[in-house]
């Protein structure tokens, strides 16, 4: 499988560990960056991780930043990405099975290098069931998806407030 991952300086070495773990598994690692510990944007990586699993330059994705939860914000605007923040074995296959997740996202200041190697496993080995009940849950996710396409709240330029809903 080839998985686009990304992380960034808070997730940098995580990141590493689960590279190489990766690559041992025989999976091809589609590395997005960051390079290092300086600090960079975690939005700059959900963004990049997200777009390659939209536009199939991979199957799946994994981000780790900090908590996981801002790449998993981040992640989750762009279009048919499906990402999840795990930070336990059940969620990262169920994730995936039940609700055919395609990025998982991990904090790298919140779980240990064995839990997330469990976790990468976990992710990488589960396939979406595409059960009956299951495919109808996912094809009302993608239509509130659809619905709300380019629609939100609007940030005005000059004073960074949110605006009412369009």
């Amino acid at each position: 499988m080839k998985i686009a991952i990304g992380a960034d300086h808070a997730g940098f070495e995580l990141k590493q560990c689960v590279k190489a773990q990766l690559r041992k598994l025989k999976h091809q690692v589609l590395d997005l960056g960051t390079r290092s510990t300086k600090p960079v944007d975690y939005p700059d990586f959900a963004e990049a991780v997200g777009l390659a699993v939209r536009d199939g330059k991979a199957e799946r994705g994994i981000l780790v930043c900090g908590s996981g939860v801002g790449a998993s914000v981040a992640a989750n605007k762009i279009p048919c990405v499906r990402a999840g923040l795990c930070h336990d074995h059940y969620s990262a296959h169920q994730g995936v099975e039940h609700d055919d997740m395609n990025v998982l996202v991990m904090g790298g200041r919140v779980i240990g290098e064995s839990v997330a190697l469990e976790l990468v496993r976990a992710f990488v080995d589960s396939k979406y069931t595409a059960e009956a009940r299951h495919q109808r849950r996912l094809e009302k996710v993608k239509a509130i998806e659809r619905r709300y396409a380019g629609k939100g709240r609007a940030e005005s330029a000059t004073s960074g407030k949110a605006g009412d809903l369009k």
